[in-house]
């Protein structure tokens, strides 16, 4: 072993430098962390003094005390919160808001089940918690909200009951026929309803699922081996001959103000007999994806179809506007199914002037008018008592109320 002291000579020529001595290999790059998932909702449906619960900056035992459901809070938004809370940064506070979800009263989770409200990122993720439970199922199936991708998901591995609530909901299975195709690979699903569900989608016009064993057992019941009839046009192609999609929600006219004004300009009126007369070729699932998501001209078109199905799937379109609903509203001759869910749903009925249409109109029950009428303004009250054109119900029941309202108060008796 050389002395440490005693410089080591070099071979190398007087007149080349000595190489410097070999580097290290840096140890291999950790891999980066994956990053951590962002909550796909915010925190604007809670009141302001409730927003430090769910707030990353805020000290770790005001979540905490949320994530273990302390917080005095409505169900819509308790079950809110919780799921915001499974994206936070500290893994106790995600797993305490994980099992406090799992373990809510039915008190608490089975009105937040029902309310369509509840943001769709929650509701899915509900789902996905309490699929194995039947009537917690059911109530996220049939709440409007619930995003058609995540009963999908649920649907080659439900119960019994709950294949049958899903395969019972025909206007989801047309709009999102990933159902259809999970609910076949369902094992404990009963032929029957499988069956029945693959007839209705053959009727309908559904044809994308011809790898389907039991669409393509359902196609030659109903048809037998001759092709199939001509689907029509799909919603693609209607969207694309007529430019009648709208803008993706969340898009700007600043950011694309091309496709802002072409969803938003009215059609010609030769264009506009154009599609009408497309529409009409289209077939029942096609017309609901439509529905769905195209624009207003195309909706007011749909909307006439003499289906309920596409009526309602127009009513039910994530695009509709609040001036499209009070159109409806005021609509003598509307489906009887899309006035029920105007009447029906607390957001649009806050609305005055949709409020006021409703009370006009006389397929409202008189029961829901009288009620709605309780909360009119009082020169409305007076004109509906005076209005020959509305429900002569609706007439009477305004003439007692102005003659309630104007009637002399009794004097006290003084002694």
């Amino acid at each position: 072993m050389s002395d440490p002291e005693t410089p080591v000579t070099s071979d190398a020529p007087a007149d080349q430098a000595a190489a410097p001595p070999p580097v290290a290999a840096a140890p291999p790059a950790e891999p980066a962390a994956a990053a951590a998932p962002v909550c796909p909702i915010g925190d604007a449906f809670l009141p302001p003094n409730m927003k430090k619960h769910v707030d990353p900056k805020a000290p770790m035992p005001l979540r905490m005390m949320a994530a273990k459901g302390l917080v005095p809070l409505g169900p819509a938004d308790m079950v809110s919160v919780l799921f915001m809370l499974t994206f936070d940064a500290d893994a106790a506070v995600r797993e305490t808001a994980a099992k406090s979800a799992s373990g809510l009263p039915d008190r608490v989770l089975s009105p937040a089940l029902r309310e369509e409200r509840v943001q769709a990122p929650v509701l899915a993720w509900l789902l996905g918690l309490h699929a194995a439970n039947d009537a917690y199922a059911e109530l996220l199936i049939l709440n409007a909200a619930t995003p058609d991708e995540a009963v999908a998901q649920v649907a080659a591995t439900c119960t019994v009951r709950t294949a049958e609530i899903i395969g019972q909901n025909q206007l989801r299975l047309l709009r999102h026929e990933q159902i259809i195709r999970m609910l076949c690979q369902n094992p404990v699903a009963p032929a029957s309803l499988i069956d029945g569900v693959c007839d209705f989608a053959v009727r309908s016009g559904v044809a994308s699922l011809e790898d389907v064993p039991q669409m393509r057992a359902a196609r030659i019941r109903l048809f037998g081996e001759a092709p199939p009839p001509d689907p029509g046009p799909t919603a693609e192609e209607v969207m694309q001959e007529f430019q009648v999609a709208d803008v993706p929600a969340g898009t700007s006219a600043a950011a694309d103000p091309a496709a802002a004004q072409a969803a938003a300009a009215p059609l010609p009126e030769a264009k506009k007999l154009t599609l009408s007369q497309r529409v009409m070729k289209m077939n029942v699932s096609e017309k609901i994806k439509l529905a769905t998501k195209g624009n207003k001209e195309a909706r007011s078109i749909l909307m006439r179809d003499t289906n309920k199905l596409v009526c309602t799937a127009v009513i039910r379109s994530p695009r509709i506007t609040d001036g499209e609903v009070l159109t409806q509203a005021q609509n003598k001759t509307v489906n009887d199914d899309v006035l029920r869910l105007i009447y029906g749903d607390r957001e649009w009925t806050k609305i005055y002037a949709v409020r006021l249409a409703l009370v006009k109109n006389p397929k409202v029950p008189m029961t829901v008018a009288m009620k709605l009428m309780a909360v009119l303004q009082d020169a409305d009250v007076k004109n509906l008592a005076r209005d020959k054109n509305v429900p002569s119900g609706v007439q009477q029941q305004a003439r007692r109320m102005v003659e309630k309202k104007e009637a002399p108060k009794p004097q006290g008796g003084g002694h």
